[in-house]
């Protein structure tokens, strides 16, 4: 956390969860883009971009200087996202399930 930060921890943990909750709140893809466009920066955002986009080659096997080379993503940043894929908060794992069952829904209409 940042050292100059004053909000308390009450606060802060409002905020925060206040936050994940206007995250569910959106209902499409461009209401979440319009979202995060609004609260991250371009880098934040591509960040979190090159992330996600690490998962499911590290899912396939890829090793770490193929997915670098295909995406520029950093070997360190693939790391990080291997160690959350592996041992980290399941958010990936749960996301990524959620989407695929989602287009398997879609292939079948």
């Amino acid at each position: 956390m940042k050292e100059h930060r004053t909000i308390d921890g009450r606060r802060a943990e409002a905020a925060e969860q206040s936050l994940y909750q206007a995250l569910l709140s959106l209902e499409t893809a461009e209401e979440c883009q319009r979202f995060l466009a609004d609260l991250c920066t371009p880098a934040e955002l591509e960040a979190m971009v090159d992330r996600w986009a690490v998962v499911p080659l590290l899912r396939e096997g890829l090793a770490y200087r193929r997915i670098h080379d295909l995406t520029g993503v950093s070997v360190t940043t693939i790391g990080r996202v291997a160690r959350c894929l592996a041992a980290g908060n399941s958010g990936y794992r749960v996301a990524l399930r959620r989407l695929q069952g989602e287009d398997a829904g879609k292939s079948l209409q």
